[in-house]
């Protein structure tokens, strides 16, 4: 399903709208974590688009109608799952094209697909989906990550610990 031009211009004026928003929000109050690691296109966030929702949204089902009608009509996701845990609805993109693992409307995506997953960082604690080869990392873990190393622990342990914990120091990717 190509958007066309309408669809396209409601998806750009949406977009830009959003942009501002981040912006304003991310120079407000920088996330907690960053990203390390890099995109090697496995397909996950497209296959399966997955939102948080708010309250208004997920308890009212008028509020939750209108939002499912914008992701199908606008953005071309077509809801699949409600998930209890996290608030969150989950979509299959029409117009994904898991063969190919490409866009068929990439130039006029939604900002939710251009900013994933740096979009999760404000979160408590990110998940990302399990094929995703990006990381997420603490910013603020180098002191913690530096008494981890100070312990006595068994071999391989401290990595497993400062994994869990988010503590890789690997090389940032991602400035925000």
């Amino acid at each position: 399903m190509r958007d066309g031009s309408l669809r396209r211009l409601v998806k750009a004026t949406v977009r830009a709208i959003w942009w501002v928003e981040l912006t304003a929000r991310r120079r407000l109050r920088p996330p907690r974590f960053r990203l390390a690691g890099t995109c090697e296109g496995c397909g996950a966030c497209c296959e399966r688009p997955t939102i948080a929702v708010g309250r208004a949204i997920w308890f009212l089902p008028v509020t939750r109608r209108i939002f499912v009608a914008w992701q199908r009509y606008i953005n071309g996701f077509v809801l699949v799952e409600r998930i209890r845990e996290g608030r969150a609805l989950a979509f299959r993109c029409t117009h994904y094209d898991p063969e190919t693992l490409l866009c068929d409307s990439y130039d006029s995506r939604p900002a939710l697909c251009r900013d994933y997953p740096r979009l999760l960082l404000h979160q408590p604690w990110p998940e990302l989906f399990e094929a995703c080869t990006y990381r997420v990392v603490d910013r603020h873990g180098a002191g913690l990550s530096e008494a981890i190393d100070a312990l006595e622990l068994a071999p391989g342990e401290a990595v497993r610990l400062k994994e869990r914990l988010r503590l890789d120091d690997g090389p940032p990717t991602d400035s925000s």
